[in-house]
């Protein structure tokens, strides 16, 4: 066939004609066929460029357009040929705008570098008739290398298009080369900001928001622009601007609005107090600002502007207003101060994600040490710990990690609060005794105080016995325990004997305070205390491990981590952030929680990892936020909190299956793991099988109990090992694996008692303690390749030489190399490690592998890859009877490509 069309088209070329139609459809079958050698794609692109010279045809030249954008993904070699004829005047020059249209496409999808195109052809096109053409360019003008200066002239041009959207397209350039460009001519600015100003009053909702944004970053680029003296006025008038605003009639008008004032750096305290009071202040009456000759706008705008906003009837512009107050509280005090009276307001919204952001304004304005709480707030506060939503109750204990209490009576009052909600919601247990802990620590006078108040509660019965059983005896515990560790002078008065009590409770505390120190040093810490009245935090080098009142510290990627403390140190606050992101997750925000936890895998791969061990953490840390992000997505779709759209039984079950995969290769490819972070693994292990027990539809129900007993089967293990208290999510699973029976039991399936038990499941921030070490493996053929294929005999085993290296494998894992041919035609051999002489961190050597099934063919292709198998039940059911694995593997290195051919000696 390739023959036959080679000389199909070299006869249209010497008769100079154009292809034909059926030459284009067998031009096809070569270039998506895998065996067509480069050669034979080669001669075709040239035909190709020849027949688009012979004919202007849009029909031919469709077809073209679709014969490159294959030729160009499926040959990477081809490719940068294929884009260049892409980018030809041939497809662009066409009248068709289909075509046009379509090869724009093709190029943005094929290309992540910036396409060649000159300025004046992508004028032309943009001032052509075609509305989706220029919109099309407009949108991805950043993808072509064109001029800032010409697309600055563009933008401009088309914020008077007639078409809405291309008006809001061109604002949306605006604001996208504010951000990336540099702009030192003031006129320019100045026109730009001017265009913006007018642009919202546009008569289009989707006009007018992108005004708002572009009036925001041309507004903030314009105050800078001004001279000093006019800097602070030229910014107040761009944020009255804004203020203008938050009365349209569009709700996302309004939103984008709130959004923008948060962004405006430089206000004046007079300006900010005025949005949050609707009478005009005395000192802003008559204030009128004129940033440029013809504008002018009155301070009055801006009265009552976050009044407005908090008291919206879309909770949405209701949770943007409180964002903006957010961002804006760190600038004045008095502000924060008045600015507190309406979010406490807001405390009792309808909407739990209205509470949310308004309890994370509150933690920021802590951690900027702007949260003054008055008496009169404590109550409306304080409730909020016994807000049905655990994610409220989260976010308001951690305000009160970071709360500096004037007065003895707010912090009985917090205690109380925190003691009620721990006997309210017992499940909050950890989180509370942490937050008892650290408020402590905060106030170790008064915590002597009340320590003094309550001993009798926490001091042995007549009887002589502690009341193990009593969780509020443990969290005043905790309480005392904090106070040798307060930052406050001279801070005594903790009877010894306190903390020979709390040593009882060693597990749990622990486990609360993992954060801080580890059960270890908290054992010594409890032990050298009970001997002694005063204790040095430098004994335990754990005071750079308390958190401070700032919070977290800022970004670390640029940070060189080749202690293996520190690196641990960082990876655990990269946990931290992804903990408090599963509070989105439950309230139905999953794409605000996976884009942060992007974020966050961002943030780990820009760790240096030249220090010996750092690359298993670095490792371990990717490999965590994908079963995270997978959890979410997972979670999105079992257990929705807003309604979905009717979704098939497939997307679920295929992300279920990553997630296993995924939690399957955290479990197995890493050494030097401790039992606490094993612990902490098989939490996600028992969700996982829980949310498939909680959906009939896609759940094999003997399988997912199996592989569920043999995860809290593990746990007891490592419990009866090790003084690891497992998580009481993990207790409640037990208790009803017990009432569900045996897996071999024949119980009946009870998805609502699974979905319930789902339901109570919060992610714990995970504490990496051990120092991973990332197995991984090469595989390698030398010398074969497509061109280079290995010989064989059809019925006769071929034999393989692979080259084979691994990384931190022990000699008692074991391995497993796994050829396919087919689904159907599957082998696996298995790889005896005590009979290769070399160190475990890394074994290079040659194994030669049987294929075993040849088949009667010309050529074919077989896939190799190497996987350990996993610890666990015997769940694996693909080639029993064949010598294989008796459990499920998680793969090492991706698949490796053989090629091989029929031998020219045939067998006789």
């Amino acid at each position: 066939m390739e023959q036959q069309v080679m000389k199909s088209i070299e006869q249209s070329l010497n008769n100079d004609q154009p292809l034909s139609f059926q030459t284009l459809a067998s031009l096809r079958s070569l270039i998506t066929n895998p065996t067509t050698s480069d050669s034979t794609l080669s001669s075709v692109l040239g035909a190709l460029t020849c027949s688009l010279q012979l004919t202007r045809d849009s029909v031919f030249l469709h077809h073209c357009l679709k014969l490159l954008t294959d030729l160009s993904s499926h040959r990477p070699l081809l490719s940068p040929f294929a884009l260049d004829l892409l980018r030809s005047s041939s497809l662009f020059s066409s009248g068709s705008p289909r075509l046009i249209g379509e090869s724009l496409s093709a190029l943005l999808s094929l290309t992540s570098s910036q396409n060649d195109i000159d300025a004046a052809r992508f004028v032309s096109l943009c001032l052509g008739p075609s509305v989706s053409v220029r919109l099309c360019l407009l949108r991805n003008a950043e993808k072509f290398t064109v001029r800032e200066s010409v697309l600055l002239a563009l933008f401009l041009g088309f914020t008077r298009d007639p078409y809405p959207y291309v008006k809001k397209t061109a604002l949306d350039g605006l604001v996208k080369l504010c951000k990336n460009g540099v702009f030192d001519d003031r006129d320019v600015i100045e026109g730009c900001y001017c265009r913006a100003v007018e642009l919202l009053r546009d008569a289009e909702d989707c006009v007018r928001s992108a005004a708002v944004r572009a009036v925001c970053d041309w507004g903030k680029l314009f105050a800078i622009s001004c001279e000093e003296t006019n800097k602070q006025d030229s910014s107040d008038a761009v944020f009255i601007q804004l203020c203008s605003m938050i009365r349209d009639m569009s709700i996302e008008v309004r939103r984008e609005a709130f959004d923008a004032m948060g962004k405006i750096g430089l206000v004046s305290e007079d300006i900010l107090l005025q949005t949050l009071f609707k009478k005009v202040l005395g000192i802003n009456k008559d204030k009128i600002y004129k940033p440029i000759e013809g504008f002018e706008i009155s301070a009055s705008a801006a009265a009552g502007a976050f009044i407005h906003g908090l008291e919206d009837e879309f909770s949405e512009v209701r949770i943007s207003a409180c964002y903006s107050l957010r961002a804006l509280t760190v600038f004045s005090l008095q502000f924060a101060g008045e600015a507190l009276n309406l979010l406490m307001d807001m405390l009792n919204d309808d909407s739990t994600l209205v509470r949310l952001q308004a309890l994370d304004t509150m933690h920021h304005m802590a951690t900027s040490d702007h949260l003054k709480v008055e008496e009169m707030h404590m109550h409306t506060f304080l409730n909020t710990l016994f807000d049905n939503s655990s994610v409220i109750r989260s976010a308001t204990r951690k305000i009160l990690k970071l709360a500096k209490l004037p007065k003895l009576e707010f912090f009985r009052l917090c205690i109380d609060g925190l003691l009620g909600n721990l006997e309210t919601y017992p499940q909050d247990e950890v989180d509370v005794f942490s937050v008892l802990f650290h408020i402590g620590r905060n106030h170790g006078k008064f915590t002597v105080r009340m320590i003094e108040e309550v001993s009798p509660q926490v001091e042995p019965a007549s009887g002589g016995k502690l009341g193990f059983d009593t969780t509020r005896v443990a969290a005043f515990l905790v309480l005392a325990i904090s106070a040798p560790l307060s930052d406050e002078k001279d801070v005594r008065g903790i009877p010894p004997r306190i903390f020979s009590y709390a040593v009882t409770w060693l597990g749990r505390i622990s486990f609360a305070l993992s954060d801080v120190m580890d059960q270890e040093t908290l054992l010594a810490y409890l032990s050298e205390c009970s001997r002694s009245s005063t204790i040095s935090l430098a004994d335990f080098k754990i005071k750079e491990a308390l958190p401070t009142v700032k919070g977290m510290p800022a970004s670390h990627g640029a940070y060189e981590l080749g202690e293996h403390g520190e690196l641990r140190k960082f990876v655990n606050l990269i946990f931290r952030k992804v903990k408090e992101l599963w509070s989105l997750v439950q309230l139905g925000c999953t794409n605000e929680a996976l884009k942060s936890i992007r974020e966050c895998k961002e943030e780990v791969a820009s760790f240096t990892t030249k220090s010996p061990g750092s690359a298993g953490a670095v490792a371990f840390a990717l490999q965590y936020l994908q079963v995270t992000k997978l959890l979410a997505a997972v979670w999105e779709r079992l257990m929705p909190v807003k309604k979905l759209n009717p979704y098939g039984v497939g997307k679920p079950e295929l992300l279920l299956a990553k997630l296993d995969r995924r939690i399957r290769e955290i479990r197995n490819r890493f050494n030097g793991l401790s039992k606490r972070d094993e612990l902490q693994i098989l939490d996600l292990e028992v969700v996982a099988c829980l949310l498939r027990l909680s959906e009939i539809n896609i759940c094999c129900y003997d399988t997912a109990m199996k592989r569920l007993s043999s995860a809290i089967s593990r746990v007891e293990f490592l419990h009866d090992e090790a003084p690891v208290e497992p998580s009481h999510f993990i207790v409640e699973a037990k208790k009803s694996l017990l009432d569900a029976g045996s897996p071999r039991g024949g119980s009946t399936c009870k998805p609502l008692v699974f979905k319930k038990l789902v339901e109570s499941f919060s992610l714990q921030q995970f504490v990496l303690c051990g120092s991973p070490r990332y197995m991984t493996a090469e595989l390698e053929v030398p010398g074969n390749d497509s061109e280079n294929p290995l010989p064989f005999i059809p019925g006769i085993p071929a034999s393989i030489p692979l080259a084979i290296t691994l990384h931190n494998v022990l000699s008692e894992n074991r391995l497993w190399v796994r050829i396919s041919m087919s689904e159907e035609s599957t082998q696996f051999l298995f790889l005896d490690l005590n009979q290769i002489r070399s160190s475990d961190e890394v074994r290079e050597f040659t194994f030669v592998a049987p294929f075993y099934q040849t088949p009667g063919a010309i050529s074919f292709t077989l896939k190799a890859c190497i996987g350990i198998e996993c610890w666990g039940e015997n769940v694996y059911h693909q080639v029993k009877g064949f010598g294989g694995p008796k459990r499920e593997l998680a793969y090492l290195c991706p698949e490796k490509e053989i090629y091989l051919c029929k031998s020219s000696i045939n067998a006789k």
